[in-house]
């Protein structure tokens, strides 16, 4: 029987031995285990970016290493969070005949808090875009199974969801170490369960032992609960210690990448109670929080980020405050490299050569263009001309935010692209999105989308 967690980590240790340690910190040290397709080891990384740069230089060492520590597994895949779902479906039908588990044993209980040390609430940078939500996972840290139970964080992939989780469980760790807190994200609490279904039939009180350990906890905190959608069995065994834990005044916390009425494919009593609470989202920061970002991160690095090199950073990069992470540490590394202090935009566009024309290869004007079109089902001709009518002009306005967003073109250039269009045009559009994004959930789900399908291609 092949363990997934303990595979992995046993992997790490060898690698660092075998990888420069900067490197093994960028791209090795952040790459999450996903589940076992038959003799295949999946692993996540944040960004197709960095996927390339893994495949590229370090896959087949990765591959050989995982091999010599379990001749069993024969292959390793490295995919992207976006694709982590698909991957766990695929899984399912192997696990039994390969004899492969998706995590390790439970942990015991006094395991249960082992919460990442650097994700606290003083390191979570404050920004207009996640300032009520950071409000509300406070209020939740200082006073649990309070006024704000259930909590429902909710926003797009690699904004901060995960790291307030952590906060709150670090918060309580060191303010109320009696406090019972458990953590898991939904995928792995579907695979306990699974387990637990499997193995009931040798073990009586297995399935027992799944219910208490979730139901005696004080502050229970789920991650990624949309990944339930269409898992029925795993939906009825969360609703009734959801209800267990609300009647007795335990904290619920949890998050998803939109809020409770725009799940699909759950339960509608799931969705009632995931209102009954408050609800939270956080929405793309800002050039100026973007920064800030970059500058606390540099901070803990101990690395002297110029105010050049961070504004490049953040103009270039996506809202995915993961990916802005790694644009970081690839500065930093390229500085360690080199030797040489990178700080200057110049410097910047030449450590990040590669991400710039990844960027570039992958997602254009065109593309945006074409999949804005596909989503509302208008043609390009329409969006990019005179027409003035409602359902021409939301898409034409979003596809401006999102090249604005995405691309690094100059005003006057996407003004062309959309009819010879004034750049004070394209600023207006770009500043109407970005506001709504703030307070309009239905824009929010439609500017995700779109670019869950651009980086999906």
């Amino acid at each position: 029987m092949i363990k997934l967690d303990e595979l992995w980590n046993d992997a790490k240790g060898e690698l660092a031995i075998k990888i420069q340690a900067v490197s093994f910190d960028i791209w090795i040290d952040k790459l999450v285990p996903v589940c076992f397709i038959k003799n295949t080891l999946v692993l996540s990384t944040i960004s197709v970016s960095s996927k390339r740069e893994i495949d590229k230089k370090y896959l087949d060492i990765i591959k050989e290493t995982v091999s010599n520590i379990n001749p069993q597994v024969k292959n390793v895949e490295i995919i992207i969070e976006a694709q982590r779902e698909q991957y766990l479906q695929k899984q399912d039908s192997f696990v039994e005949d390969e004899g492969f588990v998706v995590m390790a044993e439970t942990q015991p209980q006094t395991e249960l808090c082992r919460f990442i040390e650097k994700y606290t609430f003083e390191l979570f940078v404050k920004g207009k875009n996640n300032e009520f939500a950071l409000a509300a996972a406070k209020a939740v840290a200082e006073n649990p199974g309070g006024n704000y139970n259930p909590l429902f964080i909710h926003s797009s992939v690699g904004l901060g969801k995960t790291h307030l989780l952590h906060a709150i469980g670090n918060y309580l760790r060191k303010n109320s170490p009696r406090t019972k807190v458990l953590y898991v994200n939904s995928a792995d609490f579907t695979n306990e369960l699974i387990n637990s279904i499997r193995n009931s039939s040798e073990d009586k009180d297995v399935s027992n032992r799944f219910r208490e350990k979730y139901r005696s906890v004080d502050v229970l905190m789920i991650d990624d609960i949309q990944f339930l959608a269409g898992k029925e069995a795993t939906q009825e065994a969360f609703f009734h210690i959801f209800n267990d834990l609300y009647q007795n005044s335990k904290q619920i916390v949890i998050t998803s990448d939109r809020a409770p009425k725009d799940l699909q494919k759950l339960s509608d009593r799931l969705i009632t109670r995931f209102s009954w609470g408050l609800t939270a989202d956080i929405h793309a920061p800002d050039l100026e929080t973007r920064i800030a970002i970059l500058k606390s991160k540099a901070q803990q690095y101990k690395f002297n980020l110029s105010d050049a090199v961070a504004t490049f950073i953040a103009e270039n990069s996506t809202s995915n405050i993961r990916e802005i992470e790694g644009l970081l540490n690839k500065i930093i590394f390229y500085s360690s490299l080199t030797n040489r202090v990178v700080d200057s935009k110049e410097l910047a566009m030449e450590a990040l050569t590669d991400f710039i024309e990844d960027k570039k290869d992958t997602i254009d004007e065109s593309d945006i263009i074409a999949t804005t079109c596909k989503y509302f089902n208008v043609t390009t001709e329409d969006l990019v001309g005179k027409k003035k009518n409602k359902a021409i002009v939301e898409p034409r306005m979003i596809a401006i935010y999102l090249i604005t967003d995405m691309l690094s073109l100059p005003l006057v250039k996407i003004g062309q692209i959309f009819g010879g269009r004034d750049h004070t045009t394209v600023i207006h559009a770009r500043d109407k999105i970005a506001e709504e994004l703030k307070s309009n959930p239905r824009i929010r789900i439609i500017v995700t989308d779109i670019k869950n399908m651009l980086l999906n291609r």
